[in-house]
């Protein structure tokens, strides 16, 4: 966590960052010496954890998405967010072939150059197959040829 804290320090020299913290990963940075550094401010801001909705709302003005949450990896693609998972596998691999996500690592070595070439190089904003919102659709048409 420390290294991850570390990284995105020094990306918020180049891109405001807003984290939505949980408050058991704030005592985590806490206890790791992180917090003092980003809590004063500056372009890395810690905030409260925020609704389902608004959450949407920040990542959808977000000019790139730092996560390792695999949900968040997903509902950025949808939402045509370049994402970097801070992870060294994911379980959502057809954002990595498809161009909107790229994985990290978890450490400010692995981090940086890729958030680095993330703010110079286009993400891919093609969908995956059948991640166009109409799955619930599909279904009913399935289940209404069972008769």
């Amino acid at each position: 966590l420390k290294g991850v804290i570390e990284a995105l320090q020094e990306a918020a020299r180049e891109l405001l960052l807003i984290f939505p913290v949980h408050p058991r990963t704030k005592a985590r940075i806490e206890a790791s010496g992180a917090l003092p550094s980003c809590a004063n401010g500056g372009n890395l801001r810690l905030v409260p954890p925020m609704s389902y909705l608004s959450f949407l709302g920040l990542m959808g003005g977000a000019r790139l998405v730092l996560t390792d949450s695999g949900g968040i990896q997903a509902e950025s693609t949808i939402l045509g967010i370049p994402c970097l998972t801070l992870r060294d596998s994911t379980e959502y691999t057809i954002t990595l072939s498809h161009g909107t996500n790229r994985l990290a690592g978890t450490t400010p070595e692995t981090i940086l150059p890729v958030f680095a070439d993330a703010l110079r190089s286009r993400f891919s904003v093609d969908l995956p197959p059948l991640w166009d919102g109409l799955a619930s659709d599909r279904i009913a048409e399935t289940l209404l040829s069972l008769g």
